[in-house]
């Protein structure tokens, strides 16, 4: 169902790329379409929960601008609530945007959110109290968040995740850089040799550029744990092949298990990532919150 929007708040990350000036280009275009507007900067991690929590019961929407860390401090505020939350594109990677099909262009992006329908989507929730709306994992996904220099993020944007991933990738099987993951999924074990584990709530990262696994739906009340266990560099070029053409045939190196609770350990302990931020080091546990975020999707993304 559409959402009729008439009073609106933007929070913004003035620290985002152009912050500031995609922050007022954004209300300029929503007062142009005879939407009462107010905009809110954040001043420090956590200010963008804070903001939400404080001004979200007075306004038809919230619409967050900055990366996906902003975006998800909005949804974790809100989670459970009423309010939709449209996404505004200033980070780098904008995982959550591309995901839903949200235009990058805040130009293209705020016509279409204002005439657009609402999705309630699941999201996972850490013991931190952090949720995460697209995936989280350890291994060869986060080496790459944690390598991907500022500088390459500017100019590159998502592309730069996307090759230092393949990087990364590549030197794990080369140098033979292994784990053992002991996946618990509901309360069953799992344990095996790997190089990512990644637990997806969206089934497509990086623009859609890759797809993590089979069936994985956003809505269905289930977070899914993606096992990949590449022992040669066939292996790792075989797995890249089949998950940038969505093809799931039965692989020894692939292993998929879907559940409510998942519980992840690395023998050694390891840095792991949620929605591209470094969140600490192994263990940790992620449970799914049934359809608890209220986005704001265009229509053709439906």
């Amino acid at each position: 169902m559409a959402s009729l929007i008439r009073r609106a708040i933007i929070i913004a990350n003035p620290a985002a790329r152009r912050g500031r000036r995609l922050a007022e280009s954004a209300r300029n275009a929503l007062a142009s379409r005879s939407v009462e507007c107010d905009l809110v900067f954040t001043e420090r991690a956590g200010h963008a929960a804070e903001l939400a929590l404080h001004h979200a019961p007075h306004y038809d929407a919230v619409f967050a601008l900055g990366g996906d860390g902003t975006v998800m401090e909005v949804a974790t505020a809100l989670a459970g609530s009423q309010t939709p939350i449209g996404v505004l594109a200033g980070g780098t990677g904008n995982l959550l945007a591309r995901a839903v099909g949200i235009p990058l262009s805040i130009r293209r992006a705020v016509p279409m959110l204002l005439s657009a329908d609402e999705l309630l989507i699941d999201v996972g929730r850490f013991e931190s109290g952090k949720r995460f709306a697209i995936a989280a994992g350890v291994g060869i996904d986060a080496s790459m968040v944690a390598e991907t220099p500022g500088w390459l993020k500017r100019r590159l944007g998502v592309l730069a995740y996307t090759i230092m991933g393949g990087r990364a990738a590549i030197r794990a099987v080369v140098r033979r850089q292994f784990f053992v993951a002991r996946v618990t999924v509901d309360g069953v074990a799992n344990e095996r040799r790997a190089a990512a584990v990644m637990i997806a709530n969206f089934g497509a990262v990086l623009g859609n550029r890759i797809t993590l696994g089979p069936e994985i739906r956003t809505d269905d009340g289930f977070l899914d744990a993606c096992i990949f266990s590449p022992a040669t560099l066939r292996d790792a070029l075989r797995i890249t092949w089949r998950l940038l053409r969505a093809d799931f045939r039965s692989d020894p190196c692939m292993s998929y298990v879907r559940g409510r609770v998942i519980r992840v350990d690395t023998v050694p302990p390891l840095p792991w990532q949620a929605d591209g931020e470094l969140m600490g080091v192994t263990p940790f546990t992620a449970v799914v919150e049934p359809l608890a975020v209220r986005l704001l999707v265009p229509r053709l993304a439906r």
